[in-house]
């Protein structure tokens, strides 16, 4: 989606868990490898920490910081693009992940936002967003993965 100056992506999904154990999914680094890919996630998990996602290698695909967190209801990341050159050209996005509890469900919504028009960022997590949050819910209310491999 395309508002004027900014490029943003909105996902949701809704998955058969708790918000506790939803939160423990996105923030513990053995979990997020799970279904990410092989990629880990790094955060101290308080405002200001610094935040990475990394490949067991040490190779850092995204960097950025924890603006506003609200354990297990929300969280804002500034996200920085390190991987390719074209899309960390663009400087810091924002990504905000919410939990709303429904019935026996969580509500998951990711909005991932950048203040530039047609961004190439947006356009590529557009695709993987919906990869890794397959895999999440899978993972969480199966115990398997759906997409083992990018």
């Amino acid at each position: 989606m395309n508002a004027g100056n900014r490029s943003s992506f909105v996902y949701v999904i809704f998955i058969r868990t708790t918000p506790e154990a939803l939160w423990q999914a996105l923030t513990e680094p053995e979990f997020t490898r799970k279904y990410w890919f092989g990629v880990s996630v790094e955060s101290g998990w308080e405002k200001g920490s610094a935040w990475k996602l990394a490949y067991p290698d040490g190779r850092v695909t995204d960097t950025g910081e924890i603006l506003e967190i609200d354990p297990p209801r929300r969280m804002v990341i500034r996200w920085q693009h390190e991987w390719m050159p074209e899309l960390k050209a663009e400087g810091p996005a924002r990504c905000t992940i919410e939990l709303e509890p429904v019935g026996r469900a969580v509500k998951l919504t990711i909005t991932h936002e950048i203040d530039r028009p047609d961004s190439g960022l947006i356009k590529a997590v557009s695709g993987g967003w919906p990869r890794i949050l397959s895999n999440l819910k899978s993972l969480l209310e199966t115990g398997e993965i759906t997409l083992p491999d990018k």
